[in-house]
């Protein structure tokens, strides 16, 4: 899934020479988290808004070099890490660099995660199943083909929760009887936490969601 349309490049990289002030003025206008800084057209890392407020706007940006991020990603990082470098760096911005470590713009997370809500995962019909193993015992290959066997597909699976030696993975399977699926399961010895067909669920968080409005206009 190709990124490079989604780079923007309307922020320049403030300098080591910029004061703090005009690091602050920036965040007031926008809404990032963190702002890119340059030392003569070589990036250096980002600033995060948090840190910007306990400095004093008198001082240079290079007084305050300590404070300087470096992450960023490639242009041919793969969607899924990028969204992984959001996560880790807890940011809503993400700088992109060439091949020649050139700053080329930068990612809004965003839209990133539109990317995600577009795989078949969400856009796709079908239904959603969590099961629990040891993680000594689960195979992703066991998974889909219990799935398969069921005459049915396998659009999506990731690993929602890990604690101790167990292991939770969510599941979104194709068409097909979402009960035999959960049986099968149940034979290979995986504990099913949680299995719905994805219409039923989403109409059950519509009335809880109508309940919740009508709740707090009482």
């Amino acid at each position: 899934m190709p990124l490079e349309q989604y780079i923007i490049n309307d922020i320049k990289p403030l300098s080591l020479n910029d004061k703090i002030s005009d690091l602050k003025l920036l965040f007031n206008e926008l809404t990032y988290s963190h702002i890119p800084v340059e030392d003569d057209t070589v990036y250096l890392g980002c600033i995060s808004e948090t840190d910007a407020h306990c400095f004093e706007g008198s001082k240079l940006i290079s007084e305050v070099k300590y404070a300087i991020e470096g992450f960023f990603v490639r242009t041919h990082t793969n969607w899924l890490d990028v969204l992984e470098m959001f996560a880790q760096n807890d940011c809503n911005i993400m700088p992109v660099l060439d091949q020649n470590n050139t700053y080329l713009g930068y990612y809004e997370l965003n839209d990133i995660i539109n990317l995600f809500n577009e795989t078949p995962f969400f856009s796709e019909a079908g239904g959603i199943l969590i099961i629990e193993k040891g993680i000594q015992d689960y195979s992703f290959s066991e998974i889909s083909q219990i799935v398969e066997s069921n005459d049915s597909k396998l659009l999506g699976a990731f690993i929602s929760k890990m604690d101790n030696d167990m292991v939770q993975i969510t599941l979104k399977v194709g068409h097909g009887n979402l009960h035999n699926i959960m049986h099968t399961f149940r034979r290979y010895s995986y504990n099913i936490i949680s299995g719905h067909e994805e219409d039923t669920y989403i109409e059950n968080l519509k009335d809880r969601s109508e309940y919740l409005k009508k709740y707090l206009n009482i």
